[in-house]
């Protein structure tokens, strides 16, 4: 059973969530990953080991990957793997780090994958990149913002970025099937 633990980079404080997974594929990773942040899943992505080691879906003729449905974490860890990039949405450029922790044994009471930890909301999808959250954010904090309204209506309504529930993600994750 793999513990990883998945950070999106430049923000602070940091959002991150740890998973225990049965071994899987790195297509199978990243479904995980959208239900845990969550993402929307309608961007291009891939992860990387190397900056010449790249895997993601493997019908995108312009570049050059290998296939993620093909690569096994237990193959990663294997060859001494501790961590990886993905990189979601190429425009808005979210990477995250996925780091392997200590491996944990499987609890026979408990579903897979699963959520154990994690902090903060995600980012909504399309808001410019981490600067673009963190602008976001400012402008919903501050009711005399020119923008403030605009940015609210295209938002949602008010994002409380310290939100996170584990049992909601834990929810999507039950709804998961792996190839």
């Amino acid at each position: 059973m793999f513990r990883l633990k998945i950070s999106l980079k430049y923000l602070t404080p940091m959002i991150w969530r740890r998973i225990e997974t049965p071994d899987c594929t790195l297509w199978d990773l990243h479904g995980i990953i959208q239900l845990c942040m969550p993402w929307a899943n309608y961007h291009m992505w891939d992860f990387a080991v190397t900056r010449a080691e790249r895997y993601g879906p493997e019908d995108d003729p312009e570049m050059d990957y290998l296939d993620a449905g093909r690569v096994t974490l237990s193959q990663l860890a294997q060859r001494g793997v501790k961590k990886l990039a993905y990189t979601y949405d190429y425009g808005d450029s979210w990477d995250h780090v996925v780091a392997f922790e200590k491996p944990v044994a499987r609890d026979p009471k408990a579903k897979y994958p699963r959520c154990v930890a994690g902090a903060r909301a995600c980012p909504p999808e399309d808001c410019g990149g981490f600067p673009g959250y963190e602008n976001l954010l400012a402008v919903l904090a501050d009711r005399k913002h020119p923008d403030h309204k605009d940015m609210k209506k295209w938002a949602g309504g008010l994002i409380d970025p310290e939100a996170f529930d584990t049992d909601a993600v834990n929810a999507d994750l039950q709804k998961l099937k792996f190839k």
